[in-house]
């Protein structure tokens, strides 16, 4: 997975925007226009890192001579103490971009160290794990490129990938069957149709319409298990809803194909990463 630099461009450009607006009181002001200096990120925790080509671009767009050695990169584990990459450029601008790169860094790596655990709490099961639409506004891009880094798969990225019928399309259309069988009608070949379910008897329905990803919605793992064997193959199973850190590895067990996460990227806790000049 990659991500297109003018999607990076205008977040990074936003942000710097609303950090600094007409000029940075502190550097302006203290530091001389051409002085330089060498600076480097140092990782404070152990994790899974994201985000440093977007982190490096913040200060690009501020300073066209600046360079940087990278020494890890996206997708890598990192420890205490690593130095991630030494850099290069104007003081003025290293320290104007400083809380905006890191910003975008540490949130990145969060979210991957935090996808990275999930994902080895489900080794050897069949479970894949999956991020959500539970992003935040304007980010959903950099949050799932970490997801993917972290080991995990992505859900769908907007409403247009892919339909899922939830509980309020259910019941506004008066039911599965009927949802599922009118929206076919209409779809391309190309769509897939995902369907939540509450219980065994939505469950049977979902079959029964023929959905391509059935969800099992907030149910325990002893109902879920039950549903895998209702399912029997006929669709790819997705649990989801109340999944933990805690519980997830016994969920993996009961045979679902997705345990999809909206907490890896709507509550992640930032990951520790400092910025230093030599």
């Amino acid at each position: 997975m990659m991500l297109n630099k003018f999607y990076i461009d205008a977040i990074i450009k936003t942000a710097i925007e609303e950090d600094i607006n007409y000029i940075d009181v502190s550097a302006d002001m203290l530091i001389p226009e051409n002085q330089r200096n060498d600076s480097y990120f140092i990782a404070k925790d152990d994790g899974v890192l994201c985000g440093l080509d977007c982190a490096m671009r913040v200060f690009t767009l501020l300073d066209d001579t600046f360079t940087f050695t990278a020494f890890k990169k996206d997708g890598d584990k990192v420890n205490k103490g690593d130095i991630i990459v030494e850099f290069n450029g104007k003081t003025r601008e290293l320290l104007k971009g400083e809380r905006t790169a890191l910003n975008i860094i540490q949130h990145m790596s969060g979210i991957a160290t935090a996808t990275n655990k999930a994902v080895e709490l489900c080794k050897g099961t069949g479970a894949q794990v999956a991020d959500t639409r539970k992003t935040l506004p304007g980010l959903r891009a950099l949050q799932k490129y970490a997801v993917f880094c972290g080991g995990g798969r992505n859900h769908r990225f907007n409403l247009s990938d892919g339909a899922m019928l939830k509980d309020n399309h259910i019941d506004a259309c008066g039911g599965i069957i009927p949802a599922v069988e009118l929206l076919r009608s209409k779809l391309g070949h190309m769509v897939k149709i995902e369907v939540e379910t509450r219980n065994f008897e939505e469950v049977k329905q979902a079959v029964k319409a023929g959905a391509d990803i059935i969800m099992l919605d907030n149910m325990n793992c002893e109902q879920m298990a039950e549903a895998v064997k209702i399912i029997d193959g006929k669709a790819l199973t997705e649990a989801s809803g109340n999944i933990t850190l805690e519980n997830i590895a016994e969920v993996a067990k009961t045979g679902v194909d997705i345990i999809s996460l909206g907490a890896l990227t709507h509550s992640v806790k930032a990951f520790d990463i400092s910025m230093k000049m030599k």
